[in-house]
């Protein structure tokens, strides 16, 4: 048995060593870009492991949009932003898909796409000097999504235009609708689309992060050192969060991989992740642009994850109330 283990070892520390050693003597290549190529080239197994694990989660809930759409119109933002929290790219669009044809409230699909778990979550858990401020992340996305949704039901009295109601059903509008890396929710059972998938998203990950890697190491390659790079990127600027929960709007997987990159590589505070990520509603905010007839409903949503990431992102930048201090009993400094 420890002859199996050392086996084990020998083989992962030869896979850790692949690229190092596949790269490092092409002299060639400026340093910054041997650097960006190893380090990305070594998250390839991580990744894949992760999103294998997170397509069978996807592809379950998939099979079982019907219940999910059921508890979303009975439990809103409490269901909403529990289950939009698991790592995944089809919550989002099927909550935007049955709100544009006003099957649940306002509140809870501002819930699902403030708990949303982008790419952001994989990509640090691929760096474990950072995978500690996963469960901050998660749980605060959480905590937030369910009080802005109850109190957005709550408060705000916009009636939003009803649709009009083509002939599909929403369950079908649901099958054909595309998530990440174009593939459509109803290959959940496609053998082939499970092993595809992960792979498509793992390839198009690591091609997010080679050139986020790469565009960061010619920068700091110019700049000198993080420090001077965090100065040029606002760091400790009231206007960090805000621009960050702007960014993340876009509609893009790249776009939580580089607000990911950034924090780790020191150049955006904890609380401009938070705000960037916050409003990464993925693929849903497109569906909703596209879908939702009602534009002055559409601008208003948008401007409820704005306001609500950029508030807390500084919240969090400058330690207000000593809010930073809440994951200390859990011993993970923020």
């Amino acid at each position: 048995m420890s002859e199996f283990l050392k086996l084990l070892l020998n083989a992962f520390n030869y896979l850790m060593n692949l690229a190092e050693n596949l790269i490092e003597p092409i002299e060639f290549l400026p340093d910054f870009l041997k650097d960006a190529l190893i380090d990305s080239l070594n998250l390839v197994p991580f990744l894949f492991i992760i999103f294998i694990i997170i397509e069978i989660i996807e592809q379950y809930f998939t099979k079982k949009r019907h219940l999910f759409v059921f508890f979303i119109k009975k439990i809103g933002p409490l269901f909403g932003s529990l289950f939009a929290s698991i790592p995944q790219c089809g919550f989002s669009v099927i909550a935007s898909t049955v709100y544009t044809r006003r099957l649940l409230s306002r509140g809870t699909l501002v819930s699902v796409y403030l708990a949303t778990s982008d790419e952001a979550i994989p990509v640090i858990l691929t760096y474990p000097q950072k995978a500690y401020i996963i469960l901050p992340v998660i749980v605060i996305k959480i905590i937030v999504a369910i009080i802005v949704g109850y109190f957005v039901d709550w408060l705000v009295s916009y009636n939003a235009k009803e649709p009009v109601i083509q002939e599909k059903t929403v369950d079908e509008e649901i099958k054909h609708e595309e998530g990440c890396c174009h593939h459509h929710l109803v290959n959940a059972a496609n053998t082939k689309e499970f092993w595809l998938h992960p792979l498509k998203h793992t390839v198009n990950i690591f091609l997010f992060i080679l050139g986020i890697s790469i565009v960061l190491g010619f920068i700091l390659s110019r700049v000198g050192t993080e420090d001077a790079l965090a100065r040029y990127c606002l760091m400790n600027s009231p206007l960090q969060p805000f621009m960050a929960s702007l960014i993340g709007l876009i509609p893009n997987c790249a776009i939580s991989v580089m607000l990911a990159m950034l924090f780790v590589k020191n150049t955006i505070s904890f609380g401009s992740l938070l705000a960037g990520l916050f409003t990464s509603g993925g693929l849903g905010i497109l569906v909703l642009l596209r879908r939702n007839g009602d534009k002055k409903d559409t601008a208003l949503i948008i401007s409820i994850l704005v306001i609500t990431a950029t508030l807390i992102g500084l919240a969090f930048q400058y330690n207000l109330f000593h809010i930073n201090n809440i994951f200390s009993i859990f011993g993970i400094q923020l």
